[in-house]
């Protein structure tokens, strides 16, 4: 568990399984597409054809995830124990997996604000997780969505 509090999720499907609980706890649509083999995997770009196990043995499984409704939020599972999140266009790189439901329930319950700055200027997206840990990111399109609207502080 480390030094947040959220449950650990070993494999990509375990996590993919963790954010249909949290798409049916806010009852959104959710469509996952797998990509199987280190010939598939966006990460694996060094694998030669049909190369389907890593060089360590193991099957690498990367997931993508599209959440339904507002806000618009995408995942990406990484089979390296990452993700990258994308909510209204903004992008979180780098998010560690056991982080993504808790992530992903926060923006949907409420705890994701934007918060705009005269200097230097711009808007963030600031997503709150339970146990003090906090993603904070800048938006760079100019215009906000009307959801990212409807959360500015």
């Amino acid at each position: 568990m480390g030094r947040h509090l959220h449950p650990h999720l070993p494999t990509t499907e375990s996590a993919v399984r963790a954010l249909r609980d949290v798409a049916r706890e806010f009852n959104v649509e959710m469509v996952v597409t797998d990509d199987i083999g280190a010939d598939q995997t966006s990460r694996r770009t060094s694998a030669g054809a049909f190369t389907v196990l890593d060089p360590d043995g193991s099957l690498p499984h990367e997931a993508y995830v599209e959440l339904g409704g507002s806000p618009v939020v995408s995942v990406q599972l990484y089979p390296d124990d990452d993700a990258r999140i994308t909510v209204e266009g903004v992008v979180f790189d780098d998010v560690p997996r056991d982080a993504v439901p808790p992530f992903v329930r926060a923006v949907h319950g409420g705890l994701a604000h934007v918060k705009g700055r005269f200097f230097p200027p711009g808007w963030w997206l600031i997503v709150s997780l339970p146990g003090d840990e906090t993603y904070k990111e800048l938006i760079l399109h100019n215009t906000l969505t009307p959801w990212l609207s409807g959360k500015v502080r």
